[in-house]
């Protein structure tokens, strides 16, 4: 077979990295995006935050003739000299935090005060335990307990489990566990230490006073008979209970006042806040939308390393050069971040202004590719735009993806959007009846009266979302 040599014309995309980094940083929240920010201002010298606060008294030039115009000026500047008798008056309070700083008349004012640590669930129950006049054994099991406690303050493992675990020249009898149990469930949080949530509100209802109305059938209820109260089988509750409506509609009401998470106060979960990347006001009977400035990161180049750049026969001269470009493809790709989000977070406003004035049933269909080819991005942009990137209203706050959904179409040939049957769906329920709640069939018949043709089964869909109970759990007394 003979060899031959073919010239073949041929089209590829190649991702460059200035391109690769551009994708990167679109599709990154503003937390990681200032996380990534972090990295490439630890990694790369000639990229700096301009911020006012980060503003430093100008470097020793890199040139000779500037550097000794500079440390002329820095022979001329006074020279503190602490050995001076001057240093006796120095004021202790110059550098203090303003809610430390002295008055003008010379007393001190109160240092600010700072929020006090919450204790955690075991610290706070170790606390009561070192009150108790238990024995150092029976504060052992009870420690033993406590470290089992999950962060609801339920004993997740059995007792049995638990003694198991324990090194067998103990010898702790399952009796002195359940003491120990015992002496735990008397402590603080009212419920800690129940192994069901039966047990817990029951232990809550054991501890009111026997005065409190409805008490003895709470605590039958929760007892024996919780499952068909959260199935809202209040027949067969009044059959097997022998009382009437009053008194079982008492007992409940007490029950739904128990804490069925008596740990819960004491968790560590931090709360989380977003920091929306746009803010939307209306300026002229017009939805403006703007870039929110405290999510928007201050970068530029640093001017020290820039001039040392300039001479040519720095060592570094090369690497650094390949440092500045990287600077400058980050700053630029970062500010065309922020401008795609404005494009497209106006779009948004555009088309979504009747939710901003008249809320989530004015709500119109709107899907990705509407706002691509309106702006002449590609869908897969204005995916990665939309995602984890939130829009400040008067209305509360949204990530960009929640204007965006599928929709229904109606009788007259028009559409709804899925978030306006949402809305419309959970304004029935909370006008509904308690005592004759409508199912879901009744619901969609409700609304292909005001014209929207629902299926059930889209309304059951719907109603799940919206963690609304299906008709037989909202049934009240």
């Amino acid at each position: 077979m003979k060899q031959t040599l073919q010239l073949k014309l041929s089209q590829q995309l190649t991702l460059t990295p200035q391109l690769q980094q551009s994708i990167r940083l679109l599709q990154l929240s503003t937390l990681e995006l200032n996380q990534e920010l972090e990295t490439f201002l630890m990694e790369n010298p000639l990229l700096e935050r301009d911020d006012a606060d980060s503003e430093q008294p100008p470097p020793v030039p890199p040139n000779g003739a500037e550097r000794e115009e500079y440390a002329a000026s820095a022979e001329e500047a006074p020279v503190n000299d602490t050995t001076a008798p001057e240093a006796a008056d120095i004021d202790w309070f110059a550098d203090a935090p303003s809610g430390a700083a002295r008055r003008e008349d010379g007393e001190e004012s109160e240092y600010p005060q700072l929020a006090a640590s919450t204790p955690t669930l075991s610290e706070h129950l170790m606390e009561q335990l070192c009150l108790t006049q238990l024995s150092e054994r029976d504060k052992s099991l009870v420690n033993t307990l406590i470290a089992a406690l999950d962060e609801g303050g339920y004993l997740s493992q059995s007792l049995e489990e638990i003694a198991a675990m324990l090194p067998p020249q103990l010898e702790v009898e399952l009796d002195e566990l359940q003491i120990a149990l015992h002496h735990l469930q008397s402590f603080e949080p009212t419920g800690v230490g129940a192994r069901t949530p039966a047990e817990c509100l029951e232990l809550q209802l054991k501890a009111l006073s026997a005065e409190v109305p409805a008490r003895e059938l709470a605590i039958t209820i929760v007892h024996k008979h919780l499952e068909a109260l959260a199935a809202h089988d209040y027949a067969r509750l009044k059959r097997q209970l022998h009382c009437d409506d009053e008194s079982l509609r008492e007992a409940q009401h007490l029950i739904q006042s128990l804490n069925p998470h008596p740990g819960a106060e004491y968790s560590t979960n931090e709360t989380r806040y977003i920091v929306p990347d746009v803010v939307v006001k209306k300026v002229k009977n017009a939805w403006v939308a703007s870039l929110n400035p405290d999510a928007m990161p201050k970068l530029r180049i640093n001017r020290m390393y820039a001039n040392i750049l300039q001479d040519k026969q720095h060592s570094a001269s090369g690497q650094m050069s390949s440092q500045l470009q990287e600077a400058r493809w980050l700053i630029k790709n970062v500010q065309q971040r922020f401008e795609t989000i404005l494009r497209v977070s106006q779009a948004i406003v555009e088309r979504q202004r009747h939710f901003l004035d008249h809320g989530e049933v004015a709500m119109r269909p709107l899907v990705l590719r509407e706002i691509a080819e309106t702006l002449s991005l590609h869908e897969s942009t204005v995916s990665r735009v939309t995602t984890q990137k939130f829009m400040a209203t008067p209305r509360g706050i949204f990530e960009l993806k929640y204007f965006f959904g599928s929709h229904v179409a109606t009788e007259t040939g028009g559409a709804c959007s899925a978030t306006a049957i949402r809305a419309l769906l959970k304004q029935i329920v909370d006008a509904e009846d308690g005592k004759k709640p409508l199912s879901d069939s009744e619901i969609a018949r409700i609304l292909g009266e005001q014209g929207i043709v629902v299926a059930r089964r889209t309304i059951a869909k719907y109603r799940e979302s919206l963690n609304i109970p299906p008709v037989s759990l909202r049934k009240l007394l």
